[in-house]
């Protein structure tokens, strides 16, 4: 079904109310201040002629709003919802389950409030992650050479049929064609300004990227074609690894990525990754300034085609170029989440000097 979105009046009682169950799915602008906030925010409430309600906080920032500084809305973002990590937690305990609405109804939750809430944070339904994990369960069966009956019993279908169709929309191939092949794993990783999406093999990462990104779902259906690889929802020791790095750098550690990636790209585009990836914390470059570093001057439109094709967010650091005039340039992940992160990335070095200054 599609959600409808609420109307003004909706959206200002919820407001009023400070209503969780909309904190995440939209913000409030405020004309008169000029600031944004969640629908939880203990500020005193504006009128309703002075408010705005926007789906994103991206919105909000490109419409020349900044964010609340008692709410915090950027910041709360990455903070899991307890209705969220809940319902995540039963499917990790029983992931072959076939969840059903009658089961999210069952555990006192409205069905609609569900489907938004995973929506916002992940781009898909708690019942579409949960079918996702059940097949991705057989998908880990067929890969280890095992009976095909086997893997369709484990991922709780009864009929083979229906076993079959999932499996082959899901992944590309038919349940037969995954015995014994190896798959990549995908999870979400928490951050402060939402949830990425990791894929990786068990040798190095191919994709790390913002959850709510409109191109995630091309990227990983090309992701799939270039590989010949299927993707399961699950984690391994890249993932593990990535997951530990992305922790140290959100809480203000500079040291540098380790995790190995994966050598997608062409050879130009792998040019300007590895440029990315040498610019300094705390410094940015322009289009043309990234140009000159490969040694290509002229190759402009080039590289910033090939800085719009990375897949690999903050470790392949695209979100350090700005424009020549100094302003911010497109970013896939939102211009408010470049915005955070170079901000993030000042304080870092700034905080390296004063305790480099102490010790000296």
């Amino acid at each position: 079904m599609l959600f409808k979105r609420p109307t003004h009046d909706t959206l200002y009682t919820a407001l009023v109310n400070r209503d969780a169950a909309y904190d995440g799915f939209a913000y409030v602008c405020v004309t008169s201040t000029r600031i944004f906030c969640r629908f939880t925010c203990t500020a005193r409430k504006p009128k309703p002629e002075n408010c705005v309600f926007e789906e994103t906080m991206a919105a909000c920032m490109e419409a020349g709003f900044r964010p609340c500084k008692r709410c915090r809305p950027m910041l709360a973002y990455g903070a899991p919802d307890p209705l969220v990590k809940g319902l995540l937690e039963a499917l990790e305990a029983d992931p072959v389950r076939r969840w059903s609405e009658d089961d999210i109804v069952a555990l006192g939750h409205d069905p609609s409030t569900v489907r938004r809430s995973f929506k916002k944070r992940f781009g898909m339904s708690f019942l579409e992650i949960a079918r996702l994990r059940r097949a991705g369960q057989a998908a880990q069966t067929l890969s280890r050479g095992e009976p095909v009956i086997d893997a369709q019993l484990d991922a709780g279908y009864e009929s083979g049929s229906g076993f079959r169709q999932a499996i082959t929309q899901l992944f590309g191939a038919a349940p037969a064609d995954l015995k014994g092949r190896s798959l990549l794993k995908a999870d979400w990783i928490e951050t402060p300004i939402g949830p990425m999406m990791a894929i990786a093999d068990e040798h190095a990462l191919h994709l790390l990227e913002f959850a709510d990104r409109p191109a995630l779902p091309n990227e990983i259906r090309r992701l799939q074609t270039l590989n010949g690889q299927a993707v399961t929802l699950g984690r391994n020791a890249v993932i593990e690894q990535i997951a530990a790095e992305l922790s140290d750098y959100f809480h203000g550690a500079p040291a540098p990525f380790q995790t190995r990636l994966a050598g997608h790209g062409t050879a130009f585009e792998r040019a300007v990754w590895q440029a990315l990836r040498q610019i300094p914390v705390g410094v940015t470059r322009s289009y043309s300034g990234l140009a000159a570093d490969i040694d290509r001057p002229t190759a402009v439109r080039a590289v910033a085609r090939a800085n719009g094709a990375n897949q690999i967010a903050i470790v392949i650091a695209c979100h350090r170029v700005i424009g020549a005039d100094g302003s911010l340039t497109g970013y896939g992940g939102g211009l408010w989440r470049k915005q955070w992160l170079l901000e993030h990335e000042r304080r870092m070095v700034e905080r390296a000097n004063e305790k480099h200054a102490a010790n000296g």
